[in-house]
């Protein structure tokens, strides 16, 4: 071994600690950038793929009945590169073991298997068989969900009739990634699932023979998607379309890129905290050891080793304590990369969802983490490196000290002997201090975003489904009903309380922008379905003119008082110009509201209702479910209790993992920021404690001179910490902000104090270690000698 190499040995066994936790600081810098990075790439390169081999739409639009003629006008616009036409109706299904009805979105496929757009991956059993009408392919989600397999049965009402359904596979389908429907975004599998049934079958069901109420469409490389799309509803216009739309308001494709690109960001803000603290801790523990090596530094170079030679020392030694927390960190990253790639195959469903490792997340890790040391230690490499020998032979030279702002202030006489000592301390290490504090509070600022994350999710949960969705169940008629459904509706068994509600396809349009949208007609005074903004105020609905969540006229560009162009997508389809009465800031999708009586005069239509809010007997929901299930006119039932506990389960599962995550990483920033800064102050006032215990303080106060220090910077640093933290979950709010839900600003005291305790600890446990080996200093050996 070179003799160089002998000395960073030594040298690394020396400072053991301080390098641990260095290391243990790189280690969760890059075990956080390759997990989340490897995920990110994974969902990325797993969602590609699965567009590709299974041929995704890029256009889709529903329609109310066309014949399969004008496929061929279709396929005649310009950059359309293939068509599928396909019959696609909601059902009420009866399941095996589950007391609600659940609701069916029955998808017709080619009764004899060939490739086609949206295709079907299947998972289990077979695919259907010509001339087997009761045959159907369950999805994943719907069939795990109830725990069906191949050869099972369901019932459902089939254009109002019974019909028994036999399941003989299991499959999958890039148009489901994300599988929701009965009316919400929400996700609730045991009572919704997509059900493909043969092309034959289903058309014969509905009396849609040679007819067609769904397309799909790729487009050939260069197409314009907006020409595309225009020119659709130009021909589908006359068949009652609804509106085209690209992928980018399909609700599957928006949810997983919406949650691809947030892994994205994350996998970009929290490994660079962690590094920066890593680059400080280097710099203050290479700084101190510099100093202390002055007089090996000096005999280096007086037997010839030369200026990048004694530089190269150190870099060694920064690069060897970095490669070792990288080394760590790599295999931890990749492990929880793993569950957390696991832990999405849960809900977001692929035929196959890998583990992708790439070369070049882990180059990069490695390269940002030698960057980081090398940031770090520059500054001490280059002290030393730049050392005349003669100077380095002698004993460093004091420092000059003169009154501080402390003394000048007159501040000083309020404190005792040793109080003063820590803060004149601190202020002639003014930037260590800082840095210091800095690096506590960005301990403290991580658990903050994750108490914010779990605080922000909470409260939209209670918001959307104890303050908006206040019914305990939603149906959705197959067709817009007449007035007399409102009677009907409110004497179903169970049922204590209905409120109808009108829903309407329209297309909103302001100058060049545009949006598709529904509009919900709701009564006055509405008791179980409410327009309740963002801090838990209801906003009344005005009599006439439109009120819009502020996402959607954020989106439009529309204020309050403005008008906008109505283009109504369901019926006559009638244009209107109606103005914007009112803004909702709602925390979750895009809506539009309107009293349900002026809808109805918007529509120029008598009393209809597209579905009703229900309040209900607990103890009579078994009568009421069983009706449900006999009715036809029935296509989608939801319910509230449902919907929450599901996504509840989903939450319970990523939130506790990724806020245990961070408070295991909070803990080691902060450990090892306070631990070095203890060792080096140690290093650093050795001669100064020893003298104090020689002069007759006790063990306990020379302690609380050198851990008060640690204290001070501490307690200075929650209070930043908790700005930082407040700062960086304000910038993850605003990447949170989709057209799905809105994550609000919220803290909670809970919050505040979990953050809090978590960085208390870890200052505890690392003040511990250092006064234990202060008790065990060796007072004569420390004053013949600064080291």
């Amino acid at each position: 071994m070179k003799t160089r190499n002998r000395m960073i040995v030594r040298d690394m066994w020396h400072l053991r600690g301080q390098l641990i936790a260095t290391a243990l600081v790189v280690m969760c810098g890059v075990a956080s950038f390759v997990s989340m990075r490897c995920t990110y790439e994974s969902l990325r390169i797993a969602q590609a793929d699965y567009y590709q081999g299974y041929r995704f739409a890029n256009v889709f639009a529903q329609l109310k009945r066309a014949p399969l003629s004008v496929t061929r006008r279709v396929s005649e616009i310009e950059g359309v590169a293939g068509v599928r036409a396909r019959v696609v109706m909601g059902v009420t299904l009866d399941v095996p073991g589950l007391n609600e009805p659940a609701t069916g979105r029955l998808v017709s496929v080619p009764e004899k298997r060939t490739s086609m757009i949206n295709d079907l991956y299947l998972a289990r059993g077979r695919y259907i068989e010509a001339g087997q009408p009761n045959e159907i392919i369950a999805s994943m989600a719907f069939a795990s969900a109830n725990d069906l397999q191949p050869g099972d049965t369901l019932d459902a009402v089939i254009n109002g009739r019974w019909q028994r359904l036999t399941i003989v596979g299991i499959g999958l389908s890039p148009e489901y990634i994300y599988e929701a429907g009965g009316g919400t975004i929400f996700p609730d599998n045991r009572r919704f699932g997509v059900l493909w049934m043969g092309e034959t079958a289903l058309a014969a069901a509905f009396n849609m023979e040679g007819a067609f109420n769904d397309l799909a469409l790729t487009l050939s490389a260069g197409a314009m998607e907006a020409e595309v799309i225009a020119r659709l509803d130009d021909v589908l216009v006359r068949y009652g379309g609804l509106g085209a739309y690209g992928r980018d308001e399909q609700l599957s494709h928006r949810f997983i890129s919406d949650e691809i690109s947030q892994n994205r960001i994350t996998s970009t803000y929290l490994p660079a905290i962690f590094l920066g603290v890593a680059a400080f801790l280097l710099h203050i523990v290479l700084s101190r050891l510099v100093a202390l090596q002055r007089t090996e530094i000096g005999l280096l170079k007086a037997f010839g080793y030369s200026n990048s030679d004694v530089g190269t020392h150190y870099l060694k030694l920064a690069a060897m304590t970095v490669l070792a927390g990288v080394v760590i960190g790599a295999a931890g990253g990749l492990y929880l990369g793993a569950q957390l790639t696991a832990l999405y195959q849960d809900y977001y469903r692929f035929p196959e969802l890998p583990f992708a490792v790439t070369p070049q997340v882990i180059a990069i890790g490695v390269a940002v983490s030698l960057a980081a040391a090398i940031a770090g230690a520059l500054s001490a490499v280059r002290r030393a490196a730049v050392l005349p020998p003669a100077v380095a032979m002698r004993p460093e030279p004091p420092p000059t000290y003169h009154a501080t702002a402390l003394e000048h202030s007159g501040l000083h006489r309020l404190l005792p002997a040793s109080g003063r000592m820590i803060v004149r301390h601190l202020l002639r290490r003014r930037w260590n201090s800082l840095m210091s504090t800095f690096g506590i509070a960005c301990a403290a600022g991580i658990l903050l975003v994750g108490g914010y994350m779990l605080a922000s999710i909470t409260h939209l949960m209670r918001m959307q489904f104890e303050e908006v969705q206040r019914e305990d169940v939603l149906i959705v008629f197959n067709e817009p009903a007449s007035a007399t459904a409102r009677l009907e509706v409110s004497r179903l068994p169970g049922v204590l309380y209905a409120e109808p509600f009108r829903s309407v396809p329209v297309r909103f349009r302001n100058e060049h922008r545009s949006k598709r949208a529904e509009i919900i007609g709701i009564e006055q005074g509405s008791r179980l379905r409410r327009l309740v903004d963002s801090e838990g105020r209801t906003v009344d609905l005005p009599p006439d003119g439109l009120v819009l969540s502020s996402k959607l006229a954020e989106i439009l560009d529309v204020a309050t008082g403005d008008t906008l162009r109505m283009e109504i997508l369901e019926g006559a389809r009638p244009v209107r110009q109606i103005q914007v009465s009112r803004l909702v800031d709602e925390l979750v999708g895009l809506g539009a509201y309107m009293d349900i009586s002026a809808l109805n005069g918007v529509m120029r239509e008598g009393a209809s209702i597209s579905g009703a809010y229900l309040a209900i007997d607990d103890q009579r929901a078994a009568d009421l479910y069983t009706t449900l299930k006999t009715l036809p006119a029935v296509g989608g039932v939801a319910f509230r209790q449902a919907l929450l506990t599901s996504f509840q389960e989903i939450l319970d599962r990523s939130i506790v993992t990724a806020t245990l995550i961070n408070i295991i990483f909070a803990c080691i920033i902060a450990f090892g920021v306070i631990y070095n800064g203890a060792r080096i102050a140690l290093s650093e006032r050795g001669n100064e404690l020893a003298s104090l215990r020689v002069l007759g303080f006790t063990k306990r106060e020379v302690s609380a001179i050198l851990l008060g220090e640690q204290a001070v910077l501490t307690l200075a640093a929650i209070p930043l910490g908790f700005s930082f933290g407040i700062l960086l979950s304000w910038l993850l709010s605003l990447s949170l902000d989709t057209e799905f839900y809105r994550m609000p600003l919220l803290f909670t005291s809970s919050t505040f104090g979990l953050s809090l305790t978590v960085v208390l600890v870890a200052a505890a446990v690392s003040g511990g270690l250092v006064a234990r080996r202060l008790n065990k200093l060796d007072l004569i050996a420390v004053l013949k000698t600064r080291e």
